[in-house]
C-alpha cells in the first residue's frame, strides 16, 4: 500500500506559475536593445502595412545617404534594410547614458507576413523616410508540413 503525500495548495500554485513563466519565455520574444555598439549599427523604426495588392514597409532613416541604401531579400519572407548615416550619432544623442559609442549605419531585418514578389520591389526615400512597396503574389501554394 503506497502512501501519497499531500501537497499544499501554495506548492501547486507555485508550480503552475513556474510552468507559465517558462512557457511565456519560450513563446514570447525577448526584448533586446535596438543598437549594436560593436558593429556601430542602430535599428531604424519600421512599420509593415498589408493591403489587398501590396505590402508597404516604411523605415525611418534620418541623416542617411540615399546612394548607400540597400534592400536585400534574405528569404521568401524577410528583407534586410541597411544604409550609411551621413553623420555620426552618439549614444548621448539618443539618451543612452550607460554606454559609450557612435553609430554609422542603419540596419534591420523586416519580416513580410504574406507571400510577395520580391523581384518587383520599389523604393522611395523622402525626407528621411524610406518607403518600400512590394506587390503581393497571386495564386501561390500553401506549404503543408
Amino acid at each position: 500500500m503506497s502512501i501519497r503525500k499531500r501537497r499544499s495548495i501554495l506548492d501547486l500554485i507555485n508550480e503552475y506559475i513556474e510552468e507559465m513563466e517558462s512557457l511565456a519565455e519560450k513563446l514570447l520574444p525577448t526584448e533586446r536593445p535596438s543598437w549594436n555598439i560593436n558593429t556601430h549599427t542602430i535599428e531604424p523604426l519600421c512599420e509593415v502595412s498589408v493591403t489587398r495588392s501590396e505590402v508597404v514597409v516604411t523605415a525611418d532613416l534620418p541623416f542617411s545617404d540615399p546612394d548607400s541604401i540597400k534592400i536585400d531579400p534574405l528569404d521568401k519572407r524577410t528583407i534586410e534594410i541597411s544604409a550609411r548615416i551621413n553623420r555620426r550619432i552618439c549614444c548621448e544623442d539618443l539618451g543612452i547614458q550607460r554606454q559609450k559609442g557612435e553609430f554609422s549605419t542603419f540596419s534591420c531585418h523586416v519580416e513580410i507576413p504574406v507571400p510577395v514578389d520580391i523581384s518587383k520591389i520599389e523604393k522611395r526615400l523622402k525626407k528621411g523616410f524610406l518607403e518600400i512597396r512590394i506587390p503581393r503574389k497571386r495564386g501561390f501554394e500553401i506549404e503543408v508540413t
